[in-house]
C-alpha cells in the first residue's frame, strides 16, 4: 500500500473514531446527534442562470442531511428554556395541527414533548433568531449551561431587528445563501459542474407527493419528488410537513428535503441585517408558478418572522487535522496515538 493511500486510511479511521466519540458524547448529554454532508469541491463557479450571485463557496463545509426536526428542537428547548426568556417557543407549535411541540408546566419549569407522529417531521414557526440560538448553543457544547447569547452570533438577547452577523471563527452556523444554494442545486464533481434546477438532482419540476397515516411521504429517499401543493395530507389537515428524507431523492451531496417540505432560513451573506432569507419551498406552494422549489426563487422575511411553513437546517465548518512537525501525523502513529482536529472558519 502507497504511503499516500495509508494516509487516507489511517486519516478515515481516526475520523470515524472522533465522531463515534461525539455521538456518545451527545447521546449521553441527551441532546440529539445531527446528521451531517459534506460540501466540497471548494472555489467552485456560480450559477450564471442566477445573475452571478449564488452558489460559489471557497471553502468545503457541512450542512445538516434532513431538516432540524421537532424532536431535536424539543431537545434545544427542554435543554434551554425551563424559563423562555427570547420565547423559543410559539405557543402555535402546540395549538396548530401542523405545529409539532408541546409545552407543560410554569415558567422556571416548562418541560416539552413532541406530538405523536411529529417528531420526525421539520419544526416549523421558528424566527430566524430563534435558529441563531440553536447555532450558538450546539457550537457550546449542547448542554443546558451552553449559552444561547454568545458563539457563532453575539446576540445579547436580541429577538426582533436586525438579524446580527456571523461572528468569524463559528463553527456551527445558519448557512449562507450561497452555502444553502450550492448544497441545494450543485452538481458537484468538479469547481464548473453546473447547478441543477431543483435540490432533487433534476431540472423537471418534482412530482408532489402524497403522505401516509403517520405522516410519511409517499416517495421515500428516492426520485424527483417533493413536498408542495398541498398534496401530502394527513392527521385532518389538506397539506402538512412530512418525515424528512422521504420526500424524494436527495442533493448531489446527499441532502434532502432542499425542495419542498418547508422553506429554510438563510444568512444571505453572513452580514447584519433588516431581513434574511429564505429558500426552498414548503409543503402549501402550488404549481402555478412552482414558487421557492426551484434555484430562480430567492425570497426574505424580516429575521423575526414565525410561519407554519418556516424551518431551517444548520451548517458546520469541516473538521480539519492539525498541521504537526510529527513525519508520522496520520492518526499520530508516532505522535502519541491521537490526532488534533480543528474548525474551519466560516467564510
Amino acid at each position: 500500500m502507497s504511503f499516500a493511500r495509508l494516509s487516507r486510511v489511517i486519516f478515515s479511521v481516526g475520523m470515524a473514531a472522533l465522531l463515534g466519540s461525539l455521538a456518545v458524547s451527545a447521546h449521553a448529554q441527551g441532546v440529539s446527534v445531527y446528521d451531517w454532508v459534506t460540501v466540497g469541491d471548494p472555489g467552485n463557479a456560480p450559477d450564471t442562470n442566477t445573475g452571478s450571485v449564488y452558489g460559489s463557496v471557497a471553502e468545503p463545509f457541512q450542512i445538516m442531511k434532513y431538516e432540524f426536526t421537532n424532536q431535536q428542537y424539543a431537545d434545544f428547548l427542554n435543554s434551554v428554556a425551563a424559563t423562555d426568556t427570547y420565547a423559543l417557543y410559539s405557543g402555535t407549535m402546540g395549538s396548530d395541527a401542523r405545529g409539532g411541540i408541546m409545552r407543560s408546566g410554569v415558567s422556571g419549569s416548562y418541560t416539552y414533548a413532541v406530538k405523536a407522529n411529529m417528531g420526525d417531521k421539520p419544526v416549523n414557526y421558528v424566527s430566524w433568531f430563534d435558529a441563531a440560538r440553536v447555532a450558538n448553543w450546539a457550537q457550546n457544547g449542547a448542554t443546558g449551561t451552553s449559552s444561547t447569547e454568545t458563539g457563532a452570533y453575539t446576540l445579547n438577547g436580541a429577538t426582533s431587528g436586525d438579524a446580527v452577523g456571523v461572528n468569524p471563527g463559528a463553527t456551527v452556523f445558519v448557512p449562507t445563501e450561497s452555502q444553502w444554494y450550492k448544497a441545494a442545486y450543485y452538481k458537484g464533481g468538479g469547481t464548473n459542474a453546473g447547478y441543477w434546477t431543483y435540490a432533487t438532482q433534476s431540472d423537471a419540476l418534482p412530482t408532489a407527493v402524497t403522505a401516509g397515516a403517520t405522516g410519511d411521504g409517499s416517495a421515500g429517499s428516492t426520485g424527483n419528488f417533493a413536498n408542495y401543493n398541498y398534496v401530502a395530507s394527513w392527521n385532518g389537515q389538506t397539506g402538512n410537513v412530512t418525515t424528512v428524507g422521504t420526500n424524494g431523492g436527495s442533493s448531489a451531496y446527499g441532502a434532502f428535503d432542499l425542495s419542498g417540505n418547508v422553506l429554510e432560513w438563510d444568512d444571505l451573506n453572513g452580514t447584519p441585517g433588516p431581513t434574511h432569507g429564505l429558500r426552498g419551498g414548503y409543503y402549501g406552494y402550488s404549481t402555478q408558478p412552482p414558487l421557492n422549489l426551484g434555484s430562480t426563487d430567492h425570497y426574505e422575511g424580516a429575521p423575526s418572522l414565525e410561519y407554519p411553513g418556516i424551518g431551517f437546517r444548520l451548517a458546520s465548518a469541516v473538521a480539519v487535522p492539525e498541521p504537526s512537525t510529527c513525519a508520522m501525523v496520520l492518526a499520530g502513529l508516532a505522535c502519541g496515538g491521537s490526532v488534533v482536529f480543528r474548525r474551519r472558519r466560516a467564510r
